[in-house]
């Protein structure tokens, strides 16, 4: 099993956080820069959701549109999907942080570890963070190892 890469988003869009482990792809080969990959994959995750939210079989007076905005925890949500090379899972915190995580498609399903990912790592050694300004781009070498020593724990 081989991960990819991970991605820490803020409600807005922002990337917070980015990790690579071992992309095959490089981001020049593909969307030019780093930030038009993030920017990318910002867009993939939102058009899916709102899809995946418009696209409920359950009947309700709430049912956003498709490409509504839609509140935090509002309509259904995926949680991964796969292709014939990659598969991406999703969470989103109900304070709208939302963590992408790429991995190859034999990986199961990884909810429990996003979950872990968010409320043990992110929160503990990012938010918790006294010199940490909410809502901006990180880089804070504690949760860095730790988030290493956890993705080699698990197996990937």
């Amino acid at each position: 099993m081989v991960c990819y890469n991970l991605y820490i988003f803020n409600r807005e869009g922002t990337c917070l956080f980015y990790q690579e482990w071992s992309r095959p792809k490089s981001v020049k080969q593909g969307a030019g820069t780093t930030s038009d990959d993030q920017k990318m994959m910002f867009g993939l995750f939102f058009s899916l959701k709102t899809f995946a939210a418009a696209m409920d079989p359950k009947i309700s007076d709430d049912k956003p549109q498709l490409g509504a905005p839609l509140k935090i925890g509002q309509a259904c949500t995926f949680k991964s999907f796969r292709t014939n090379n990659y598969k991406l899972h999703f969470m989103e915190s109900p304070s709208g942080v939302k963590i992408v995580f790429n991995t190859d498609q034999s990986v199961g399903n990884l909810a429990d570890c996003l979950a872990y990912i968010y409320s043990n790592l992110y929160v503990e050694y990012v938010l918790k963070n006294p010199l940490y300004d909410p809502g901006q781009p990180f880089s804070y070498e504690l949760f860095s190892n730790n988030l290493n020593r956890y993705i080699r724990s698990i197996g990937l």
